[in-house]
């Protein structure tokens, strides 16, 4: 304590350096210990905190708000870290910091191969977490186009009145076989909320008892495939394991 701290007439209060001010960080965790150790830590230095306990948690929460980085746990319940930072990657332009007890070299490279910006190893340094999100704040301010733009963009895909044609966001036109047109007229209508793998077969097929369920993601993967051909983007269409499919808005 120095000479003056000691002669301060009123009560010493800690110095709270809040380098975070500012950046919203989203935790994604399942152990509530962690989360709640890492929320407290990051408030504490001036980040904007939600935590959630999985992967459909954080797809739910990013159809309502937006964020700038997610910390991603590997070890989630239901679709994994890695998977999960797949999706992030290729739907919007968010910070992914991936938190993991798996420290070979071989998961690090799968983990930055998958979309990470930081690769964290457990047990974890609070103040090596905040470094990180501090130095990726930087690399993702100098480089990235505006949240708003890309929120716009996945607003911007629509399906034909007649359910025939899929229109992109840069008004590029696909049309769809009988099949395709079924599924997404479906998610069309259940916008931002999960479609069950037995719905979408019932609307594919005339015949859903005697339909391989694994066709069903066969069609979505061929049509991303053609959609990624024709307009050189992602439909935003996600697989929730053991619920169905999810179409964001």
């Amino acid at each position: 304590m120095t000479a003056d701290q000691h002669n301060h007439s009123g009560p010493l209060l800690p110095v709270v350096d809040r380098e975070l001010d500012g950046l919203t960080v989203w935790v994604v965790e399942d152990d509530p210990e962690l989360l709640a150790l890492m929320l407290d830590d990051l408030s504490w230095r001036g980040a904007a905190v939600r935590g959630l306990g999985s992967a459909e948690a954080l797809y739910r929460a990013l159809l309502q708000d937006r964020c700038d980085i997610v910390v991603l746990d590997v070890g989630l319940p239901g679709e994994d870290g890695y998977a999960v930072a797949g999706h992030l990657r290729q739907a919007a332009d968010i910070g992914i910091v991936m938190l993991t007890g798996r420290g070979s070299p071989h998961d690090m490279a799968h983990g930055l191969t998958q979309g990470a910006d930081v690769y964290l190893v457990k047990p974890l340094d609070l103040d090596v977490l905040a470094a990180g999100l501090l130095s990726l704040r930087r690399r993702l301010s100098a480089g990235r186009p505006a949240v708003e733009t890309v929120t716009e963009v996945q607003r911007a895909w629509q399906l034909s009145a007649d359910g025939w044609t899929l229109h992109s966001p840069a008004q590029q036109t696909l049309a769809l076989t009988a099949m395709e047109r079924g599924a997404l007229q479906l998610l069309f209508e259940a916008v931002g909320e999960p479609v069950t793998r037995e719905r979408l077969i019932e609307r594919v097929t005339d015949a859903p008892w005697d339909f391989d369920p694994h066709r069903l993601d066969v069609l979505v993967h061929r049509l991303r495939a053609r959609v990624r051909t024709a307009t050189g983007l992602e439909l935003p269409i996600r697989a929730l394991r053991g619920q169905g499919y999810l179409l964001t808005p």
